[in-house]
């Protein structure tokens, strides 16, 4: 039996990496997934593999910083699957980079709102909606960049990601006794479009591959793994925790 039979999914960020590995594993594993982000074409070809694949799913196109659009998401999945037990907020930006002094004011509100305030919303209206299903699993996606490893140049991306755990703490603590949990889902270097922004030349590759105590970087499938151990029962004592799933780069000194 697939873990995950008869369950319905919102993810964002869905158009590619980490979002487009995670929605594929999930349909595999017999969730119906609502698919989001901004692209309409990715999104499209993603529903089109999982439908040609066995599985089931629907896609909407927006900004996760738009109120109406996470509001949206949440109409889609009751309307089109009966209810929500699963939300992985995943969608993200590297953002404004550069010495935090040289950082726009425009540029780190931009930051903020797509990595934090998008978060927010999300649950905003997912949290009603499982509440009404008495239970579910609410993932956030964050990163060690700020919370266990400072990289300079990196600010509104560090706090904006490390805002999320402390979301993700106050609202597993809110409606934990409701049957929602929530957890944050922390990477380390995956191979994705945004992973390849720090990773740009073969020299950049093979610093940021040696960060990792694994001494390489992940592949998104891998990432997905750990987020469907978050969304699944195999995870029913597990809420408000910043789970590492970063190659070793946390602890790493060689």
């Amino acid at each position: 039996m697939t873990v995950l039979s008869n369950k319905v999914a919102i993810i964002t960020g869905a158009s590619s990496g980490i979002g487009y590995a995670t929605a594929k594993l999930f349909a595999r594993e017999g969730a119906k997934v609502v698919a989001a982000a901004r692209r309409q074409a990715e999104l499209d070809t993603l529903v089109d593999e999982i439908t040609q694949a066995g599985g089931c799913a629907v896609a909407l196109a927006g900004d996760v910083k738009d109120e109406i659009f996470a509001k949206a998401l949440v109409e889609l999945a009751i309307g089109r699957f009966g209810g929500l037990d699963i939300a992985f907020n995943n969608a993200g930006t590297i953002g404004a980079m550069g010495a935090t002094p040289d950082v726009s004011l425009t540029g780190w509100e931009d930051t903020i709102r797509t990595n934090l305030t998008s978060a927010f919303l999300g649950a905003k209206y997912q949290v009603p909606a499982m509440l009404d299903q008495r239970g579910g699993s609410l993932i956030f996606t964050s990163t060690f960049v700020g919370y266990t490893v400072g990289f300079p140049g990196t600010a509104a991306y560090a706090a904006s990601k490390a805002g999320l755990i402390g979301l993700t703490q106050t609202l597993a603590s809110e409606f934990g006794t409701k049957g929602i949990r929530v957890n944050a889902l922390l990477p380390g270097g995956t191979d994705t479009p945004m992973g390849r922004i720090f990773a740009n030349t073969p020299e950049a590759l093979m610093f940021v591959q040696g960060l990792h105590a694994l001494k390489r970087m992940a592949l998104p499938e891998e990432i997905a793994k750990s987020a469907l151990y978050l969304a699944s029962d195999a995870s029913s004592f597990t809420t408000g925790s910043a789970l590492l799933v970063d190659g070793g780069v946390s602890i790493n000194r060689t």
